[in-house]
């Protein structure tokens, strides 16, 4: 347990850490050979201060000027050095970018007033009015500077604000940011709009919501400690050299900006560089856990839904979707709100967000394209339409998830955008009552600030630390999915919420409602890493109170045959909760449904799965472009008309004195020969190192032999022969995208062969590899057997006339091996032909007809499965008179080494026709009830290579 704790306090201390780094996109660059110039420009401190501010800025400037210009705004709790790469990348598109360090933080003077319209929003006036007395600034009009502004979280509600309050910004793209700041800090997901479209407007601030505390406690933290010291990166709050007089809160009574109160010097302060104002408001809220309307009104007035109905700057909003702080929703009304005023909107969601990173190179470049179009008028048009993208949750060598990114023409509830589809997913399970315990702990562990859902993932496996309390969460489920489902936006469940008789209760309820994706052996994954809070009046009379419920904004793929359940829990630590004993009783309303949507859109992008060591990916990859390759060389060889003609009657495949000798005169091979006919199930045995996947290799053109002919269907095979294409095969184990899915694989693999779709005959080889609903599923959550059998069907694609398989049942269990004996039987009654490499001697002898045994390099027996077990003549006869028997056997010529094992007679024929002997036994008198060979396949092969020629399965 104090492992647990200790490891549950190093990650909320790295969150904290990550939280001093900006949330705006920051990146590792080159040298960037833009000039820079250092200045420190006064603005004046505004209403309430007793003089200027100093802003410390930086001015990037571009090889040709004049050039139109862009604001960079850093992320909350950093400075205008986190920003530097995103400036120069911008100057090196051709921009004059100006970077500063906001009041209160970094090297300027001042404090923080939150994007306040008379501090940090009125210090970015000023800012473009020194843009405009500079001749490397192109300008619009006297005064006016072309100008763009850009940031991400703190930065991002900057941009809007700024662009609300001044007319001459001509374009933004906020990045990760807010709409309310009250209703992003206290949200009430029974009244917030869900996104997207056909939604009530976006709920403002009130004093109903639920205190996101976590957030709120690190931010404020944040603020506090605010420094650009490397050294001492938290500044104050940990004892650092202390904030400027001006940056100190005021004394009682003062206002602010007055003298601080007297210090200890070197001493920390209660509120470092915040506002006397902002000091008051956080202390108020974190003491009561209620939003007053006092605060409101000081959250309300830095919020941009003050300014959106009069953004005329065309706007840029991208969101992340790993993000409990600012969630989609808070974009969803940006975006509402701007574009009914008839301003140029376009939305991205990425894959990131405040628990999640910062934006990729994708997202910088969509920027870059945003302002170039709308500020220099140059370059492709943007648009405004919607993008999103997709994460599979797969990581591979510690990359990010795998991802594709889908986009429609514009934001669903913007005029002129497609409709949303909805699915309604019915809902499973009774009203459940659950337990508020008396100071709201112990309390369920979701997720973290800046870290998301992974804390609560790893809470979930613990014992000592679960992220679900027993009796504290009502939960209900839908059915197994029967197809993939991916849910773009808000989804949407109707509760209902009572008292329990003689039981404890308040006036209302404080709940938090998520959604998880569950698989079929349990994993639970926290949809979007967020939980959407809920303050609910309860009537006293014992009726239920029914809410509507806005669950958080998620992309989320759902797999087959995964379920969705819903949780209503009465605890979660990122938020303050009541603190009085209550319990309540949870219940479905009569809709019973979860209402999930989806926005339509098409799949434009993927990401790149990294070279990583994935089993077989290089194989089916190479399998891939060996099939393009060979498609590409039929044509050429067609349009030549050089290709022999077919020989109808010619065997699926010949071997003939095939032969692969090494550098160094290692012989892998030698002289091998080998026919194969249709409608053969052959099994090409031999121990380790006998040269059966050098065989295969040179079958499938991937090496050429030294000596010898391969041919199929008449055809001479080597690499990128036509023939190629009539031969399906996996060797060395299968290979998948584990992002996609089984069905997503196969149409890649057949996609990346060049040949028409309609000749896979996709369907035939699902229905012979026997996959059902699961081909539906993400490969990455397949067992073991269910790969091989996906493999099956990749090589069946096409329906080729020879199928080539390697260890197709490596690693299967007892039951899996069956099906694949089932799966290759199948294919062959259909007339083609099947070759299969295996160790299992016992699964050869039920699956093959005939036999291949190499040893050394050589053929030592060819020939069909009885023949090669009845080799040696040994025989085991059932009778009824087993003494008479062996009496009758040892009269017979040449029979020796008659035994008798119970009702069993065995004996070495020696020539003797099985047939003779049974007759010979029934005319001496003797009933014979079986008779057949004594041997098993492992005797024969032992007897051909050898004891101690290779440990196989089934050999001793």
């Amino acid at each position: 347990m104090h492992r647990t704790l200790r490891a549950l306090a190093a990650v909320l201390t790295l969150a904290t850490a990550a939280l001093l780094v900006p949330t705006a996109t920051a990146y590792a660059t080159p040298e960037s050979s833009v000039r820079t110039q250092e200045q420190r420009i006064e603005v004046p401190g505004g209403p309430g201060t007793t003089g200027p501010v100093s802003l410390d800025t930086t001015l990037y400037l571009p090889a040709t000027t004049p050039a139109p210009a862009v604001l960079v705004a850093h992320g909350f709790g950093g400075s205008k050095v986190a920003v530097d790469a995103d400036a120069r990348d911008l100057a090196d598109s051709g921009f004059v970018v100006l970077a500063w360090s906001a009041r209160g933080f970094g090297a300027s003077t001042g404090q923080i007033s939150l994007d306040a319209p008379d501090h940090e929003v009125a210090d970015a006036r000023a800012l473009i009015d020194w843009l405009a007395a500079r001749p490397e600034v192109t300008q619009d009009g006297p005064g006016d500077p072309r100008v763009g502004v850009t940031g991400g979280s703190y930065g991002g509600a900057l941009a809007l604000l700024l662009a609300g309050y001044d007319r001459r910004v001509d374009a933004i793209a906020p990045v990760i940011t807010w709409n309310d700041l009250g209703q992003a800090l206290f949200p009430n997901a029974a009244t917030t709009a869900a996104l997207p479209v056909d939604t009530p407007a976006h709920g403002a601030s009130g004093s109903d919501g639920v205190f996101k505390r976590g957030w709120a406690g690190l931010l404020f933290s944040a603020g506090a400690s605010s420094s650009d010291d490397p050294a001492n990166p938290t500044g104050a709050a940990l004892g650092g050299s202390p904030a400027p007089a001006d940056a100190s809160p005021p004394g009682p009574g003062s206002s602010a900006g007055a003298a601080p109160p007297t210090a200890t010097p070197g001493a920390p302060v209660p509120c470092g560089r915040f506002t006397a104002e902002l000091c008051a408001a956080y202390t108020d809220v974190a003491t009561t856990g209620r939003l007053s309307p006092a605060v409101a009104a000081l959250l309300q007035r830095s919020s941009p839904s003050t300014v959106t109905d009069r953004i005329t700057a065309p706007t840029l909003l991208v969101q992340g979707e790993q993000d409990t702080l600012f969630g989609l929703d808070q974009a969803d009304a940006n975006a509402r709100q701007i574009a009914a005023n008839g301003t140029p909107v376009k939305v991205l969601w990425y894959g990131g967000g405040h628990d999640g990173g910062a934006p990729g190179d994708s997202v910088r470049e969509a920027i870059d394209d945003w302002l170039t179009f709308h500020l220099a008028h140059t370059g492709p048009d943007p648009g405004t339409g919607f993008a999103y993208t997709v994460q599979s949750g797969v990581r591979t060598g510690g990359s990010a998830p795998n991802s594709r990114t889908v986009e429609a023409t514009a934001y669903p509830g913007i005029s002129g955008a497609a409709a949303v589809e909805t699915h309604r997913l019915a809902l499973e399970g009774s009203a459940q009552p659950v337990v508020n315990p008396a100071g709201g702990n112990p309390a369920a562990i979701t997720s973290l600030p800046g870290v998301g859902s992974s804390l609560g993932s790893l809470a979930g496996r613990l014992s000592a630390v679960t992220a679900e309390v027993p009796g504290q969460t009502a939960q209900f489920r839908t059915a197994a999915l029967e197809s993939p489902t991916l849910v773009a936006g808000v989804p949407r469940v109707d509760v209902s919420v009572s008292r329990v008789p003689g039981q404890p209760a308040p006036a209302e309820a404080v709940l938090f409602a998520k959604t998880f994706e569950v698989s079929p052996d349990g994993l639970r994954t926290l949809l979007g890493s967020a939980v959407a809070p809920i303050r609910v009046p309860v009537p006293a009379d014992g009726s239920a109170a029914r809410v509507s419920v806005a669950l958080p904004g998620v992309v989320a793929p759902v797999e087959a045959g995964n379920h969705l359940v819903v949780a209503v829990s009465t605890t979660d630590q990122a938020f303050a909760g009541p603190t009085e004993p209550a319990v309540w009783q949870i219940g479905l309303t009569g809709d019973d449904a979860l209402t999930v949507p989806v926005v339509p859109g098409e799949a434009v992008t993927a990401s790149t799965v990294p070279l990583v060591p994935l089993i077989g990916i290089g194989a089916v990859l190479a399998l891939a472009l060996l099939a393009w390759g060979a498609s590409r060389l039929i044509g050429r060889r067609a349009a030549a008309g050089a290709e022999a003609a077919a020989d109808p009657a010619a065997p699926p495949l010949e071997v003939r004195d095939l032969a692969k000798t090494y550098r160094g005169g290692f012989s892998a091979v030698k002289g091998v020969s080998f026919t194969v006919r249709a409608g053969m199930v052959l099994g090409l045995l031999g121990p380790n190192g006998a040269g059966k996947t050098t065989v295969l290799r040179m079958l499938m053109g991937l090496i050429r032999p030294s000596a010898g002919t391969i041919t199929a269907f008449g055809q001479p095979v080597g690499p990128g022969a036509p023939v190629l294409a009539r031969i399906g095969a996996f060797v060395e184990g299968p290979g998948f995208l584990p992002h996609l899915s089984g069905l997503d694989n196969l149409r890649l693999y057949w996609a990346a062969t060049g040949r028409p779709a309609e000749e896979a005959h996709l369907d035939e080889a699902l229905q012979i590899a026997g996959l059902g609903a699961s081909v539906q599923r993400r490969v990455g959550t397949y067992s073991q057997g269910m790969r091989q059998r996906l493999a099956i069907a990749q090589a069946m694609l096409g329906l080729p006339e020879l199928l080539v398989l390697d260890e197709p049942t490596n690693g299967l269990d007892p039951p899996q091996i069956h099906a694949m004996r089932e799966v290759l039987h199948r294919y062959a009654a259909g007339g083609r032909t099947v070759l299969v490499s295996s160790h299992l001697l016992a699964e050869v002898e039920q699956t093959c007809s005939h036999v291949v045994v190499m040893h050394q390099g050589q053929v030592v027996a060819d020939g069909t499965v009885d023949d090669i077990i009845a080799g040696g003549g040994a025989a085991t006869f059932g009778v009824d008179a087993p003494d008479q028997a062996a009496a009758v056997l040892n009269a017979l010529t040449g029979v020796h080494a008659v035994a008798i094992e119970g009702s069993s007679v065995h004996a070495e024929l020696n020539g003797t026709p099985r047939a003779s002997a049974v007759r010979a036994l029934v005319e001496g008198g003797v009933d014979v009830t079986s008779a057949g060979p004594r041997r098993r396949l492992e005797d024969a092969f032992l007897q051909l290579v050898g004891e101690d020629a290779g440990k196989m399965d089934g050999a001793p």
